[in-house]
Parts: C-alpha cells; sequence; structure tokens
C-alpha cells in the first residue's frame, strides 16, 4: 500500500536554478536604473522654473495680489532697448496685432500679459497695449513684481 506520492526528485515547490561554475546570472539589477532616474528627476524639478520666460525684464514691484490663472496666457514683453517680444520671439510694433490674432485659440477672449522693464520708454509700453485693446482684446494686464518689504 505503499505508493509514493510527488514528484521523483522532490524539488520543493520553488524554483531554482543551478549555474555551474563560471555561468552567469540571468537576473536584471534595477538599482542602477532607479538611481539614474531618480538624479534626473530632481535636475529636472530644479531647471524647470528657470526656463519659463527668456526675455530679460527687470519688473517694477506693487502690492497688487497674484491672479489665480487655468491657462497659460500669450505674453508680450518690452525690454529697456524698446524691442517688443512675442513671447520669446522678437517682433516689430506693427506685427504684434496680427501675430496675436493668429495664435490666439480663444480669439478675442484670450489672455494677454504685458511685460514691461522697470527702464523701457512708457511710451512704448503704451503703444503696445493701445494696440491691443484697438484689436478687440478683452484681457488685458500688465505683469509686475510683488513688493517686498524693507
Amino acid at each position: 500500500m505503499g505508493m509514493a506520492m510527488g514528484g521523483a526528485k522532490g524539488s520543493g515547490g520553488g524554483r531554482r536554478r543551478r549555474r555551474g561554475k563560471g555561468g552567469t546570472i540571468s537576473e536584471i539589477n534595477v538599482t542602477p536604473l532607479v538611481d539614474v532616474m531618480l538624479v534626473l528627476l530632481i535636475i529636472f524639478m530644479v531647471a524647470a522654473p528657470m526656463m519659463t520666460v527668456g526675455v530679460p525684464i527687470d519688473l517694477p514691484e506693487t502690492q497688487a495680489k497674484a491672479m489665480n490663472a487655468d491657462t497659460q496666457p500669450i505674453t508680450v514683453s518690452v525690454n529697456p532697448a524698446g524691442e517688443i517680444f512675442l513671447q520669446e520671439t522678437p517682433i516689430g510694433i506693427d506685427e504684434v496685432v496680427p501675430k496675436l490674432e493668429a495664435i490666439a485659440t480663444t480669439g478675442y477672449n484670450e489672455r494677454i500679459y504685458v511685460r514691461g522693464d522697470t527702464n523701457a520708454d512708457y511710451g512704448t509700453v503704451m503703444k503696445v497695449m493701445a494696440r491691443i485693446s484697438a484689436a478687440g482684446f478683452k484681457n488685458l494686464g500688465l505683469v509686475t513684481l510683488q513688493e517686498q518689504e524693507k
């Protein structure tokens, strides 16, 4: 009545590999991959805020509160030399309205921010704003920095 139960060599139910002397291990070590990915994540987290706007402008400070925004607005900048930039591309004053109309996704309800350097000519900033407003854009604003308490 003694019938043998189970397999022939008693494998123990687990999957085991035998390797001879000098054989290779066929397992992937993911620790270096995870280390590299974490380093890249940290680099991109630090570098991302520095890549927001490429035109160097010294903004004036005001006591106005920050606006909450759902979408990215179109930015028109005026630097101290009086050069006008649409996002980061230099354009002439006559090209401001046609290019805005071309890239405005929501039509004349598109949010447009005008960034004027502290040392920029006030007349140039106002000419840019007047042309944008006269074209029919409704959501037009000036960008400033919040005043720091001294």
